[in-house]
């Protein structure tokens, strides 16, 4: 199992709020969501030739 990147706490609030509820498989996948896309950010803005990566990037 890969590292968590999300906030557990703050991703559960979220579905309360809308009345639903998170499985245990949410919070993992949800991260790797944002691990996959972090990836593709990170290429966008090394193949641009910066070092830095942006909302662009992450677009």
């Amino acid at each position: 199992m890969a590292e968590v990147l999300v906030v557990t706490s703050k991703v559960k609030k979220v579905a309360k709020e809308a009345g639903m509820r998170t499985g245990g498989d949410a919070i993992q996948s949800l991260s790797d969501l944002v691990v996959a896309k972090l990836k593709e950010g990170i290429e966008k803005a090394k193949a641009a030739g910066k070092k830095t990566v942006q909302a662009s990037d992450l677009a």
